[in-house]
């Protein structure tokens, strides 16, 4: 019993010599990282073990030999204790950061969502309210001029058109949020595609006083055709809303090393530098202004055509001009 009472001492002592020290780094580092608190923890017991060892060999007065063996098969199996010990600890870091980045990512989502929700929610309910009030004027007989009656559905009909412009928009975002956008690629002429987008727009522009200018080496992409039209009349109504009267939008294309490409460069004075990151944000509008009258879409139009542009496996950017902004969009060109 008294052997056995030794042994227990010299253990405990040798252990108390390194654990006292590795308690009191391991209380420091509480606020580093997984990983480097997992593997102090982990040298500390190993040198706790070996600080044992040594002080029960040392008691026993074993040969030399079984003293070697020792010293040499306890760091051995002290090592590669921490070798595993060491890559286990950075695969838990690398879990914690995953799922932290992924509360982060939900977090954001569900913050995108609740403003979703209330910017449809004031940008229908304005327009609702409008209609509601003439549809009554025109049921109560309060306007009766043939030319005022004639304005008033002209206005009903414009809102209704803004309201299921909008429907779309939610509907196209909410596909592909969902990863539901089913795209079917074919070579698509780039040029067809900006010239029956430039024609479309014309009227808007016109209205506005904003001269439109297509020119460029366009080439053919591989993409969906529904789709890629609705890129490039998104990005073209976009800077026709945000270009002031005698303004000039530009398209232009060409090929590089990555594909085809697309831009729309307008002359609205350019974004604000803190918010060129937000701007394919859902439902962002950016600076009061550059934010759309009452004609102006629901802040959706940019976010889909970055979902859009993603699910041809391409990329969109903006950034700012002398006189403006530019956004281009880098599709893959067709196989040759």
């Amino acid at each position: 019993m008294r052997d056995v009472l030794l042994i227990l001492l010299a253990a405990l002592a040798g252990a108390a010599v390194v654990w006292l020290p590795a308690a009191l780094l391991l209380r420091l580092l509480h606020r580093r990282s997984l990983t480097l608190n997992v593997c102090v923890l982990l040298v500390a017991t190993v040198l706790a073990l070996l600080a044992g060892v040594l002080a029960v060999a040392e008691g026993m007065f074993i040969s030399p030999h079984d003293l070697h063996v020792l010293l040499v098969v306890v760091p051995l199996s002290g090592l590669v204790s921490l070798l595993i010990g060491g890559w286990v600890a950075w695969r838990l870091a690398r879990s914690a950061m995953w799922a932290a980045d992924a509360r982060e990512r939900e977090r954001q989502v569900e913050a995108s969502r609740r403003d979703l929700v209330a910017w449809v929610s004031h940008d229908l309910r304005t327009p609702l309210a409008g209609m509601r009030a003439m549809a009554e004027a025109l049921e109560d007989g309060v306007v009766s001029d043939p030319a005022a009656v004639a304005e008033y559905h002209r206005r009903i009909r414009t809102g209704t058109d803004r309201m299921a412009a909008l429907v779309d928009d939610l509907f196209e975002l909410s596909r592909i949020n969902a990863g539901a956008l089913q795209l079917s690629p074919v070579d698509v002429p780039l040029g067809e595609v900006v010239s029956d987008a430039v024609a479309a727009a014309a009227p808007v522009a016109a209205t506005r006083g904003v001269r439109l200018v297509a020119d460029g080496d366009w080439p053919v992409v591989r993409a969906g055709e529904r789709e890629l039209s609705r890129i490039v009349a998104n990005l073209l109504l976009n800077a026709v809303r945000y270009t002031p009267a005698d303004g000039t939008v530009t398209v232009t294309g060409g090929r590089d090393a990555e594909g085809g490409w697309l831009a729309v460069a307008d002359t609205c004075g350019g974004i604000a530098e803190s918010d060129l990151p937000h701007v394919f944000d859902v439902a962002f509008r950016g600076a009061k202004a550059r934010t759309p009258d009452a004609d102006g879409g629901g802040g959706l139009g940019l976010a889909i055509v970055a979902g859009l542009v993603e699910a041809h496996g391409g990329r969109v950017g903006v950034a700012n001009t002398a006189a403006g902004c530019r956004f281009e969009v880098h599709l893959p060109a067709a196989p040759a």
